[in-house]
């Protein structure tokens, strides 16, 4: 892949129901893609198409409708990704794909706020969620799959008390303003909070009976929008960016959703020789804490240990929020402002990865250029 991603911004994401919880998948994406148009201004490039993930929306093409509201014009198209959670990252892979000689604005939203009931014809009541898989195969909610992945790999409560504790004190320590447009007056995340232990030790497990899993260690229901431009390497010659190495999207066991990470970053690696150790930053979407460290544990990696400065170094979803259909965008605009932004050295390596429900994980491996 011969891409390169040279903006990147989202929105302040707020908790489902709270801080923008009359906004529809338009009125989050649409100034996000405004933004990362205007700051791609100066290249002379036409847009040529929007790439947004969504899960939850009301259909009639979110990207598309999301792209008109931002007032990009009439000849920009648009398509909508469903990936479940790994849907902002698998239009980012989708966009560096199909990119020729102009700019692809790809990313994702989600208002879980605004999300429609559905509801099977002829039945009384709405459904939960649409099956990740048919008929005679493991379907399990994410929460009791994480706490099944955490019973397999004896992630322990107090290890996953750490990490959230941790992921909320980096988000809070963390400074956003570069990556964040404003969006209704709110310029600034909604969740991250000082977590004390005791407060978190006292919560009761939320899925499993006796569990390991509580509230405080979830990710949130979210509403937020993610949005990065992707141009051809070859048309180089502007800004620093971050090179699209390679990306890979497995199939794993759907019984256990939360591992697809391991099997999608091994992928990345072995196509491109590179190994974790050559990795500067590593961005996961925390769907849970146990999950997160879970697919850390698989990979190697010592999250709490000797590789915890560069694991989601500015927190991640335990602490932002998860709004499923842009999580995996917010990682690569996180990647952006820890490596780009920050002005890394040229060739510092920076991974995405998420985990996705019926049983996937996608990945990604960039380069700073």
């Amino acid at each position: 892949m011969s891409a390169v991603v040279v903006a990147a911004r989202r929105t302040p994401i707020g908790t489902a129901g709270h801080a923008f919880k009359g906004l529809t998948c338009e009125d989050l994406a649409a100034p996000v893609l405004a933004a990362v148009a205007a700051d791609c201004a100066g290249l002379g490039l036409p847009v040529e198409d929007v790439l947004l993930g969504n899960c939850m929306g009301p259909g009639g093409n979110v990207a598309r409708v999301s792209a008109l509201a931002a007032g990009l014009g009439t000849e920009v198209p648009g398509a909508t990704v469903d990936r479940q959670c790994g849907s902002g990252l698998a239009a980012v892979l989708l966009g560096a794909r199909g990119v020729q000689d102009g700019l692809v604005l790809a990313g994702g939203v989600e208002s879980a706020s605004t999300a429609p009931l559905r509801t099977h014809r002829g039945a009384a009541e709405p459904y939960g969620r649409a099956p990740f898989t048919p008929r005679g195969h493991p379907d399990p909610d994410m929460g009791p799959a994480a706490e099944a992945l955490a019973v397999k790999y004896a992630i322990g409560r107090e290890h996953q008390d750490a990490y959230a504790r941790r992921s909320h004190a980096r988000a809070l320590a963390a400074d956003f303003t570069a990556e964040i447009v404003p969006v209704a007056g709110r310029a600034a995340d909604q969740r991250p909070r000082p977590l004390r232990a005791g407060t978190l030790a006292r919560l009761p497990a939320a899925f499993v009976p006796g569990g390991t899993i509580t509230a405080g260690l979830s990710s949130p229901v979210s509403d937020g929008a993610a949005v990065v431009a992707i141009l051809p390497a070859a048309s180089r010659g502007g800004p620093p960016g971050l090179r699209l190495v390679a990306g890979a999207v497995v199939g794993c066991d759907p019984e256990l959703p939360g591992w697809g990470p391991v099997p999608a970053i091994e992928r990345v690696l072995r196509r491109t020789g590179a190994s974790l150790g050559d990795v500067a930053v590593i961005e996961l979407v925390e769907a849970f804490a146990a999950q997160v460290l879970a697919v850390t544990g698989g990979l190697g990696l010592d999250a709490l240990g000797a590789d915890g400065d560069r694991i989601c170094p500015g927190g991640g979803s335990l602490a932002l929020g998860h709004p499923w259909g842009a999580s995996g965008a917010v990682v690569v605009t996180r990647l952006f402002t820890g490596l780009v932004r920050s002005g890394a050295p040229r060739g510092t390596l920076g991974l995405a990865g998420a985990a996705v429900g019926g049983g996937m994980g996608v990945a990604a491996l960039f380069e700073v250029v």
